[in-house]
């Protein structure tokens, strides 16, 4: 009876590797073609690289076994973008003092500036009171009483945040309440909690573009930090 279910075992595995892969395939195909579509270049390869560069972003540095997969990259309406997915791992001890090891994916998007910026975080109260607790980051409230009640903005420097959450973009993430956005040094970041179907890839590229366009240009004009 014990060899049957080995065996039956096996076959489990085998036929969910093969559905993984398959599903896999699949999504590899769909951003090969995004990417054509896009006049971007495609990367399925692990790059743990981008964890590394990127260490300063909250998300990218969560956990252990970091790296990024499926990556697009390069000109997008005239920005230097990137988008990918990512995985990292967090050990924990169960109840029999056993070591168990979960896996996250999420998909992220990055925008590069020529020039750096303080750490700014915009999201969902929830989301970020674990972030800034441990950072000792005030939640900074607004005028609009809306905004303030449904996002959490988070800075060290309050001027910056104010120069950010214009009217514009306030009215703006008001119409966009999934997304998380964090910028620090010379990147614009957008992340998910999940990996998103290819086909919501170039509908979030636009947005990290229209958060890029509402920025003030004075921001840049003054030159603040300029990235060596």
């Amino acid at each position: 009876m014990a060899p049957l279910i080995i065996a039956a075992f096996i076959g489990l595995f085998i036929v969910f590797a093969y559905f993984g892969y398959l599903s896999n395939k699949k999504r590899r195909d769909a951003m090969y073609a995004l990417a054509a579509k896009l006049g971007l270049n495609f990367n399925p390869a692990n790059d743990s690289s981008i964890a590394n560069r990127y260490q300063f972003l909250n998300k990218l540095r969560t956990g252990d076994n970091r790296y990024a997969f499926n990556m697009l990259s390069g000109k997008y309406k005239d920005y230097n973008v990137m988008a990918f997915d990512f995985h990292y791992e967090e050990t924990s001890t169960n109840s029999k003092g056993e070591h168990e090891t979960d896996d996250y994916y999420f998909s992220f998007f990055l925008l590069n500036f020529p020039a750096a910026f303080p750490e700014l975080t915009i999201g969902s109260e929830g989301f970020f009171a674990k972030i800034g607790q441990a950072l000792g980051y005030d939640d900074i409230d607004f005028e609009s009483h809306e905004f303030s009640r449904k996002f959490c903005v988070r800075s060290k420097d309050k001027k910056f945040a104010y120069d950010i959450c214009n009217a514009k973009m306030i009215e703006y993430l008001l119409s966009n309440q999934d997304l998380t956005i964090e910028i620090e040094n010379d990147a614009l970041a957008l992340y998910f909690n999940d990996t998103l179907k290819p086909e919501q890839i170039e509908h979030n590229l636009d947005r990290l573009v229209t958060i890029r366009s509402l920025m003030p240009n004075y921001l840049f004009d003054r030159g603040r930090i300029k990235c060596v």
